[in-house]
């Protein structure tokens, strides 16, 4: 079975994370330990999710001075992260020092994600900021300057994953807002379907509240595995 599939940790402590972790960890193919369960627990979360054998995917959202993201990105590292997001507005050099730092902690096996721009924002948000480039040319651009830091993929909406792709950087696409048709957007704006974002060319997908939520945590993960599953195929 074809599993991509990356389930939001969203939950406040370490017992409700490993409860989950344990029960999903044979049907997903990893897990996100988001800001919520990092700043409530520290770092040990990381170690005790990464103990259960699958890739812990650490978002961190680190954006600071190379010097103080390097070091972060080095602490989350040994800590057992497979990949940490960074703000790739934060710049080339600090995608590059967060990317050699968190190689050096993890031992050679992590990898930098950069975020592009976040899935709760949209056109009107952006305005508000002052921000008037399109969209898909924002993406693009701070696509190209992760890479050039030497990040392993960026983070974006499934929207702009296939504009990344076709930049032929060889980055690994990971997309946040994944939601199963009829599932609540919530605080997200730029949001897909598992089906769509595999067709959109999505290498990992980050599930939360759909499964998470769900009355029987198990069975929406297999459900959505599933229906990832027949869209390889598909495609």
């Amino acid at each position: 079975m074809v599993n991509r599939v990356l389930v939001a940790l969203d939950v406040p402590t370490s017992a409700e994370a490993m409860v989950l972790a344990e029960k999903l960890q044979p049907h997903v193919e990893g897990f996100k330990v988001g800001l919520e369960l990092l700043m409530g627990e520290g770092p040990t979360i990381v170690s005790q999710v990464a103990a259960l054998g699958s890739p812990v995917f650490v978002d961190a959202k680190l954006h600071d001075i190379p010097n103080t993201v390097g070091r972060a990105a080095e602490l989350l590292g040994s800590a057992g992260a497979r990949w940490v997001t960074v703000h790739a507005s934060g710049g080339r050099e600090m995608v590059r020092v967060a990317a050699e730092a968190l190689n050096e902690g993890s031992g050679g096996t992590g990898g930098v994600l950069a975020v592009t721009v976040l899935t709760s924002l949209g056109i009107y948000e952006l305005a508000e900021m002052g921000i008037d480039r399109p969209l898909d040319e924002m993406v693009t651009s701070l696509a190209r300057s992760a890479a050039a830091g030497g990040a392993e993929g960026v983070v974006c909406a499934v929207t702009e994953a296939r504009l990344v792709h076709a930049l032929g950087l060889g980055l690994t696409v990971v997309t946040p807002g994944i939601r199963p048709v009829g599932s609540s957007a919530s605080d997200q704006k730029r949001v897909s379907t598992p089906e769509a974002a595999i067709r959109a060319g999505s290498d990992l997908l980050v599930i939360g509240r759909p499964i998470t939520s769900a009355p029987d945590v198990v069975a929406a993960a297999i459900a959505i595995t599933e229906e990832i599953e027949a869209a390889v195929s598909a495609t």
